[in-house]
């Protein structure tokens, strides 16, 4: 058993994309045609970090209801935890590539850690090792 996907409700599908793939450093690893479950067209895009096997579905927001939840998805809470081997080198390539932290890097008992938002808003910790 394994969580293949988590779905980040997002307003533009490309403009996500780049985000991602450029200022992240995701793979893009599917962008297909689909439809809606009244038939209506979407594309279902999945994005994951380089060797991960869970990836994040990127969903255009569909109705009203999904629209104000782009960027509220945990209610502002931390929802999402960036994992990397080199916490500095990551924060200094995100921070280049216009990734908004919200918090100053710090030391937990669990590693560094700094929270950042994504296209959408959600926030996220970005985690690496504590030495």
């Amino acid at each position: 058993m394994r969580l293949e996907l988590v779905t980040i409700i997002v307003d533009d599908y490309d403009r996500a994309i780049r985000y991602f793939t450029e200022a992240l450093g995701f793979e893009l690893v599917e962008d297909s045609p689909s439809l809606t479950n009244d038939g209506r067209p979407k594309r279902w895009v999945v994005v994951r970090p380089p060797g991960a096997q869970t990836g994040v579905l990127l969903a255009r927001a569909d109705g009203e209801r999904q629209a104000v939840a782009v960027g509220e998805q945990v209610a502002g809470r931390v929802g999402f935890f960036l994992r990397v081997d080199d916490f500095d080198a990551a924060h200094e390539r995100m921070t280049a590539a216009g990734v908004e932290f919200v918090t100053e890097p710090r030391t937990e008992p669990y590693g560094r850690v700094a929270v950042f938002l994504d296209i959408s808003g959600n926030r996220w910790d970005l985690l690496g090792p504590a030495g």
